[in-house]
């Protein structure tokens, strides 16, 4: 039984997860989406390789055989590895066509790609998209879950999805008959994980089977119960006992947060007064 990602002893079981319990929205792209953008990065090299030819057709430039053999070289690296590894480095992971598809290439971990990975994928590309007309990336794509190439795997990044509404996370309400006990219970940092877990199985409880939703939220009360002093009042149902613990977490660090911004307003007022007494001028 899971719910969403999961909780595992050794992290989450799927997804990319921050700080405590922040899940980054990054869902694996389709290959219809990956074909998409492929096709229209596809295009726009033919469009410019077009405007390259008729401008050079126009300067009228003569170039014997050996030159001509360099300059066919060096274009077709700068086309197949130059040119993809640069424009994915600055655009972090986002190509013309990757823009229109609403996809973009990142890390296995989630964070933007650097220039190895964006050259390791361009390179190996030679092979799988140029060599073959794209069809061994297809087909690796099709077979591997997570929609990667073989670029993807040596470079350990994915195609995920940026295009679409993000669902809209509420925040969990505190119950009121726990709200005192919550307001002076020691809650320790929790484990990486943890917390989304408990997040996603509040947020779809009423959709679990009874006998699951009774299971499920009884483990998670064992586990979360660890890191909390002193326990809720005997009889407190599970449900309550964990929307209880996550809304006194979320409160806590936005008073942290709030303070913070307050201390550092405080500071700069003092910092833009003029010394020695010197009154302010007026506004």
């Amino acid at each position: 039984m899971s719910v969403g990602t999961g909780w595992r002893p050794d992290g989450p079981a799927d997804g990319v997860v921050i700080g405590e319990g922040v899940l980054l929205d990054t869902r694996p792209a389709s290959v219809a989406s990956r074909l998409c953008g492929g096709i229209v990065d596809v295009l726009a090299l033919l469009v410019g390789a077009v405007v390259v030819a008729v401008v050079l057709g126009r300067l009228d430039v003569q170039l014997d055989a050996q030159w001509g053999r360099v300059l066919g070289v060096v274009s077709l690296v700068t086309v197949a590895v130059v040119l993809p590894a640069t424009v994915e480095t600055l655009s972090r992971g986002r190509s013309l066509g990757k823009l229109v598809a609403g996809v973009r290439i990142v890390r296995d971990d989630g964070g933007p790609i650097t220039f190895r990975q964006a050259f390791v994928r361009a390179l190996t590309g030679v092979l799988e998209l140029w060599a073959t007309l794209g069809s061994v990336a297809l087909m690796c794509s099709v077979v591997h879950p997570r929609g990667k190439r073989i670029g993807d795997v040596l470079a350990g990044t994915y195609a995920a999805r940026v295009r679409g509404a993000a669902p809209v996370r509420r925040p969990t309400p505190m119950p009121p008959a726990l709200a005192g006990w919550a307001a002076h219970a020691d809650v320790a940092r929790l484990p990486d994980g943890l917390a989304l877990a408990v997040r996603q199985f509040l947020a779809r409880a009423d959709k679990l089977h009874p006998a699951s939703r009774v299971e499920l939220g009884t483990r998670l009360c064992a586990e979360l119960g660890a890191f909390v002093s002193p326990p809720p009042p005997a009889g407190t149902p599970p449900e309550a006992f964990l929307a209880a613990v996550l809304a006194e977490r979320r409160r806590r660090e936005t008073d942290v947060e709030l303070e913070r911004v307050r201390r550092g307003e405080e500071e700069a007022r003092l910092l833009r007064r003029l010394p020695h007494g010197v009154p302010d001028p007026a506004a």
